[in-house]
C-alpha cells in the first residue's frame, strides 16, 4: 500500500511498517527465495503499491498468476486473520489498470523489434554464435548500414547474409575474411531461431517504449507480459527483456533523482539473463543497470538465490526481500551463508538461521533509508495483495485487451520495402542487363562470320580467275604449236614461261584482292 509519508508499504515487522522510500525506489532491488516461498505474491504487492502511487510497472508473467492484478481481490479467512498484524482495519480491495502483451501476439498486444534495433551483439547471444561468427555478423550489419539497407525482419537478414556471401571477396581487404562456411553457420542458427517463433517478434510496427510509461485514472498502468510460452525459449526470453532495458536506457532522457520512479521493471527468472553471457555483454548489462536509475527506472530482479546475480550487479541492488532458502547439501548451506552475508546484520537473530526458518509469506527485508544506506535486516511478513491472487479467465483477458488504449496499434504487421526487397530488385536489374547484353554479343560473332565469309568468297573468286587464266595460256600455247606443226627446241621452256607468267599473274590477283579486303576492314 502506498502512503505519502512512509512511501511504498511492503511488509510489517515487530518494529512496525517496512516501506521503500519513494526517491530510493529506483536504486533497484532483489526478491529471492526458493520455489513456493511467496516471491510472486511479493512481486504483486510491490507492483500494486507502485501502481497506487502512479508508477507504471513492467513484469513477466510466468504462469499466468500475475494477470489477477487486473481484478479486485476479495476478503478471505486468511486475510481477515492477518489484518491486525498489518494495522489495517478495512482493506480497500482494488484492481490495477493492466495491459497484456505477448511476443507471439496470442495472449496480448504483440511486441516487436526490428533486426537493426536488436543489434548484432544481442542477436549473437540469441543465436549462440561463436567469436568468429559474431565478427562476421557485425560485418554484415556494417555493410548493410553503408549501403543504406534496412534490416527489419528475418528475411532481410537472411537476404543480406546471402548477398555478403556472394560478394565476400569485395570486402575481404576492408573487413577481413568472410568465409562461406561461417555465413552458412549463421544462416542455420537463424533458421533455428525462426523455428522457435522469433519471426513473429522481428518486424514492424516495432514497440514504442513510451507505451510502458503511462497512467490511467492517476494509477500507473501494469504492463504484463505473457511469458509461459516464451519461457520455453530461455535465450529469447532473457534477450528480449535485455533489449527492453537497453531501449529504455537509450531512449529516456536523464532526469536525476526523482521523488519516485518513472517506471519499475521486474525481471523474473533473472538467472537466465546472466547464463552463457559473454564478458562484453555482461559489462554492458552492468553499465545499463548502474546508469539507468538516472533515467528514473528501477529494476527488481526475481530469482531463487542472490548467487544467481553477478557480484558487481548484486552490489547495486539496494532494496532486498529474501524469502526462505533450504540447505539440504553443502552447496545449499554455502548459498544460505552467502545470502545472509549480503544483509546488514541484526543483533536480535542470526540471519543465516532465520533464512531457513522463514514460513511462506515471511521474508528478511532490508530497504534503503533516506540517505541511501541499507537498513538493518528485519524478519517481516509481506502484505497481502489488494488485487486478485491467481489467473484471470480467457474472457476477462480478451475484454481487457480490446478495451486497451493501444488496441490495434501493433496487431497488424507491416512489411515495407527493406533489405530483402531492395536486394531482390538489384538482382532482377542485373539479370535484365545480362539478358539485354546477350543479343549484342551474339550479333558480333555473326558479323565477324559474315566478314570472313565475304573475304573467303573474294579469295576463291581470285583463285578461280587465276587458274582459268593459267589454263587458257597453256592451252593457247599448245594449240599454236599444233597449228604451226613446228616443234620448238625450247618448247618445254616456252610452256614453262607461259605457266610461270600465268601463275605470277594469278598470285598478283589473289594478293591484290586480299590486301584490298584487309585494308577495307581496318578502315572500318
Amino acid at each position: 500500500m502506498y502512503d505519502k509519508q512512509r512511501g511504498f508499504y511492503i511488509a510489517h515487522c515487530a518494529n512496525g511498517a517496512l516501506s521503500i522510500q519513494g526517491k530510493m525506489a529506483n536504486r533497484h532491488g532483489l526478491i529471492a527465495g526458493a520455489t513456493g516461498t511467496g516471491k510472486t505474491v511479493t512481486l504483486q504487492v510491490m507492483a500494486e503499491t507502485f501502481c497506487q502511487a502512479g508508477v507504471p510497472c513492467f513484469m513477466a508473467d510466468m504462469k499466468g498468476d500475475l494477470s489477477g492484478i487486473s481484478q479486485a481481490g476479495r476478503m478471505s479467512g486468511f486475510i481477515e486473520k492477518r489484518l491486525p498484524e498489518f494495522e489495517i482495519e478495512n482493506p480497500e480491495f482494488q484492481a490495477c489498470p493492466v495491459r497484456f502483451f505477448d511476443v507471439f501476439g496470442e495472449q496480448g498486444h504483440p511486441m516487436r523489434a526490428t533486426i537493426s534495433q536488436m543489434g548484432p551483439q544481442l542477436l549473437s547471444r540469441l543465436m549462440q554464435l561463436n567469436e568468429t561468427q559474431d565478427g562476421v555478423l557485425n560485418i554484415v550489419f556494417r555493410i548493410a548500414d553503408e549501403r543504406g539497407l534496412l534490416l527489419i525482419d528475418i528475411k532481410d537478414l537472411r537476404a543480406m547474409l546471402d548477398w555478403v556471401s556472394k560478394h565476400a571477396k569485395e570486402y575481404t581487404t576492408k573487413y577481413g575474411n568472410i568465409s562461406v562456411q561461417t555465413i552458412g553457420a549463421i544462416q542455420r542458427a537463424l533458421l533455428q531461431l525462426e523455428n522457435q517463433g522469433a519471426d513473429k517478434f522481428f518486424g514492424e510496427p516495432s514497440f514504442d517504449i513510451h507505451d510502458l510509461l503511462q497512467q490511467q485514472g492517476g494509477k500507473g498502468i501494469m504492463n504484463v507480459l505473457a511469458a509461459d510460452k516464451l519461457m520455453l525459449q530461455p535465450k529469447l526470453y532473457s534477450t528480449f527483456l535485455l533489449w527492453l532495458l537497453s531501449e529504455l536506457y537509450s531512449t529516456l532522457p536523464e532526469v536525476g533523482d526523482l521523488p519516485q520512479p518513472k517506471l519499475v521493471f521486474f525481471f523474473d527468472e533473472a538467472h537466465m539473463l546472466f547464463a552463457d553471457t559473454s564478458k562484453a555483454l555482461l559489462d554492458k548489462i552492468e553499465q545499463v543497470i548502474r546508469l539507468i536509475r538516472s533515467k528514473g527506472v528501477g529494476i527488481y530482479f526475481i530469482t531463487q538465490s542472490p548467487t544467481d546475480i553477478p557480484e558487481n550487479i548484486l552490489g547495486q541492488l539496494g532494496n532486498r526481500v529474501q524469502h526462505a532458502l533450504r540447505a539440504y547439501t553443502p552447496k545449499d548451506q554455502k548459498t544460505v551463508k552467502t545470502a545472509a552475508d549480503t544483509f546488514r546484520a541484526n543483533p536480535q537473530f542470526k540471519t543465516d538461521e532465520a533464512i531457513m526458518q522463514l514460513e511462506t509469506g515471511e521474508a528478511l527485508v532490508s530497504f534503503l533509508d533516506e540517505k541511501g544506506a541499507p537498513t538493518m535486516v528485519e524478519r517481516a511478513k509481506i502484505l497481502f495483495p489488494l488485487s486478485q491472487i491467481g489467473a484471470v479467465t480467457e474472457g476477462q483477458r480478451l475484454d481487457i485487451i480490446k478495451q486497451s488504449d493501444i488496441y490495434g496499434k501493433y496487431d497488424t504487421p507491416i512489411d515495407r520495402e527493406s533489405a530483402f526487397e531492395q536486394l531482390m530488385q538489384e538482382a532482377e536489374r542485373q539479370l535484365a542487363e545480362a539478358e539485354a547484353a546477350e543479343p549484342a554479343e551474339a550479333a558480333e560473332p555473326a558479323k565477324e562470320g559474315k566478314q570472313k565469309s565475304g573475304m573467303l568468297s573474294k579469295v576463291m573468286k581470285a583463285v578461280m580467275t587465276a587458274v582459268t587464266s593459267t589454263l587458257a595460256a597453256v592451252l593457247g600455247a599448245w594449240v599454236s604449236e599444233k597449228v604451226s606443226g613446228k616443234k620448238s627446241k625450247s618448247r618445254t621452256s616456252a610452256k614453262e614461261r607461259v605457266v610461270k607468267n600465268a601463275t605470277s599473274a594469278a598470285t598478283r590477283t589473289i594478293t591484290k584482292e586480299l590486301t584490298r579486303d584487309i585494308l577495307g576492314n581496318l578502315i572500318k
